[in-house]
């Protein structure tokens, strides 16, 4: 159970983290956590994020043991710190969450197409959604099959 928690949570703060350091060349850019809407954007795309996996067939029986408030506020917090905000996170980090977990193409694949399904409910522009599906994309290989 703690192991698949920690695990969603440092996929998406890795992924987050690696969108925070790109760099489109705007010197004087925000973060991307004031891009996104700060906290409370953040936590709202959280819960329905959280939501969608718990509904999808495909890989919510990994989060069947999960305790979902504090899955929520991991991940909130984690995201927030990794995205410039202001909150700590100290979790596991992302080879050590999926070591054994034996992840598979199609469940990360789902995991993936349920943040955009958020991301695209809360409608957050294109420039910060590829930035953070990009990142997401570049840790498949430290995800899947550990």
């Amino acid at each position: 159970m703690r192991r698949t928690v920690v695990g969603v949570l440092a996929v998406v703060t890795l992924a987050v983290t690696g969108c925070a350091s790109m760099d489109s060349g705007l010197t004087a850019q925000k973060p991307l956590y004031d891009r996104l809407g700060g906290k409370p954007a953040i936590t709202a795309v959280v819960d329905d994020f959280v939501a969608n996996v718990a509904a999808d067939s495909r890989i919510n029986q990994r989060f069947a043991n999960a305790n979902i408030p504090r899955l929520k506020t991991m991940l909130v917090d984690q995201i927030c710190e990794a995205t410039g905000g202001p909150c700590k996170y100290t979790g596991h980090s992302m080879i050590e969450s999926h070591k054994g977990m034996n992840i598979k193409d199609g469940e990360f694949t789902a995991l993936v197409e349920d943040l955009v399904k958020s991301l695209d409910k809360f409608k957050v522009p294109a420039q910060e959604k590829n930035e953070l599906l990009t990142a997401l994309g570049g840790m498949k290989p430290q995800i899947v099959g550990r």
